[in-house]
């Protein structure tokens, strides 16, 4: 399984950005995808998960009730709409696979390589 990550750039707060991973390979559909958070010099931070078939979500409080994930499985791709952006939600973003939507990030198995989401006060 491959994941790629794309769609960051710079937002001004109050602003909304669309974030996709695409994933490759052929346990993709059955796959759970979570996506996380790494702003600079702090840790790598769970924001939003869901399982395969797009029917469990999960969301940190953080971004509760501002960003939404889903997922096309007919093109294998994951998606992260966050909107009401925060100058705090400045971070790289990575999309994970794994078994379940977890907030362990251990848990995952794979990983994309991350998109850098900038937003401005």
């Amino acid at each position: 399984v491959q994941l790629q990550a794309s769609g960051g750039g710079l937002k001004q707060a109050g602003g909304s950005l669309t974030l996709s991973c695409a994933c490759i390979g052929r346990a993709c559909d059955s796959a759970s995808m979570g996506w996380f958070r790494q702003a600079p010099g702090k840790e790598r931070d769970f924001v939003a998960a869901i399982n395969w078939s797009g029917v469990t979500t999960d969301y940190a409080d953080s971004v509760k009730g501002r960003f939404t994930t889903s997922r096309d499985n007919a093109r294998n791709t994951g998606y992260l709409h966050m909107s009401s952006l925060k100058p705090e939600d400045t971070a790289v973003y990575f999309c994970g696979a794994s078994g379940n939507p977890t907030r362990n990030q251990f848990e995952y198995d794979y990983w994309g390589q991350g998109t850098l989401v900038t937003v401005s006060s």
